[in-house]
């Protein structure tokens, strides 16, 4: 009998994408795929299971499929479909309870597998220049997809404590870019005006997401020679890029915005479509953020294809059809000059 791989989230692309790449892979015999929505793209021979992971249905599901490797991809910053912000942080943080829950139960369940995001470390003016896996944050993230991150992170140490005979591993993910991304941050990149902290131009770091898909299947399945597959890993493309080389090579202008007005620019963004320009979103494209991917190479056996320059050029390659219609884009730049006109002396 071969592995038994259950992977949530399996309508958005990324999910769908890691479905049928995993049930390709010798020694895989079932792929369940699980998601509340049905898929609008296909999953080869997967199974699907649709099933809300919010509800204690899914403990059943692993039971039917006795299930041994459990795949967690249902943790995101966007929304699919209807629902918004409240839905997408039920999801993550209740669901994912709700499934480790589950797993907790099954005796089957023998590898768990957790995307998550350097999110988690924050954004803040002291941090240091690169963060480990071990690196405290200076300040634990207050809202948006960064809190859920960092409260899915707890409930999944609390099983692996409960659990100790499976193999858990956690892949805190840089800001995923490619043809598909869907991230918060791809939906800025995407504006045609990209406002700016006026002031700061932060470090990011990339990953691509062929590379994402890579470094779950290795987390995925039984470890190779010299390398160990369980614990913590940061996952980021080599190098950096600042925010003014991303906008210059997107071919985006720039409107730096004074920091106190920042707040307000984020709300007329989530006004066109921005789902998540929260205010850890803000703290990242003021402060930045880079992580250490040593562990990554030397423990997880990881070496990304991608660096981070070049996962940005593939994403950059994409956004011309995805920009927002010209009334969209009057209404962006009207209200982040309002804005910029009240914060200067003078005004106000």
């Amino acid at each position: 009998m071969g592995k038994v791989v259950l992977v949530t989230g399996a309508a958005r692309q990324l999910g769908g994408r890691f479905v049928r790449r995993v049930q390709r892979e010798p020694g895989v015999d079932r792929v369940i795929a699980v998601d509340a929505e049905p898929p609008g793209h296909a999953l080869g021979e997967a199974e699907f299971v649709r099933a809300d992971i919010r509800r204690p249905a899914i403990a059943r599901v692993l039971a039917e499929h006795a299930v041994d490797t459990v795949v967690h991809l249902d943790v995101t910053g966007t929304p699919l479909g209807a629902g918004g912000r409240a839905a997408v942080k039920e999801t993550n943080v209740i669901g994912t309870m709700q499934l480790l829950g589950a797993c907790q139960k099954s005796p089957s369940v023998q590898r768990l597998v957790v995307k998550s995001s350097t999110s988690v470390y924050g954004s803040a003016p002291r941090d240091p220049a690169v963060f480990l896996e071990t690196t405290p944050p200076k300040a634990l993230p207050s809202g948006g997809f960064a809190k859920d991150a960092v409260e899915v992170e707890g409930y999944v140490r609390g099983f692996a404590r409960r659990r100790p005979d499976v193999a858990v591993c956690v892949l805190r993910f840089a800001n995923i870019l490619g043809p598909s991304a869907d991230s918060p941050l791809a939906e800025y990149l995407s504006l045609p005006v990209l406002p700016t902290v006026f002031g700061y131009d932060p470090r990011l770091q990339f990953v691509h997401e062929d590379d994402v898909l890579d470094v779950l299947l290795i987390a995925s399945e039984a470890p190779r020679r010299g390398t160990l597959n369980s614990g913590t890993f940061n996952v980021a493309g080599d190098g950096v890029l600042t925010l003014a080389q991303c906008s210059r090579r997107l071919g985006r202008p720039t409107v730096p915005v004074p920091l106190p007005a920042v707040t307000w620019v984020g709300t007329a963004l989530r006004t066109v479509g921005v789902s998540d320009f929260s205010p850890e979103q803000i703290r990242l494209l003021t402060h930045g953020r880079v992580v250490s991917t040593v562990q990554m190479r030397e423990t997880l056996g990881f070496v990304p294809s991608y660096t981070t320059a070049e996962a940005f050029a593939d994403f950059a390659r994409t956004r011309d059809a995805g920009l927002l219609p010209p009334e969209a884009v009057g209404r962006t730049v009207d209200r982040l000059s309002t804005l910029v006109s009240k914060e200067r002396p003078g005004h106000g």
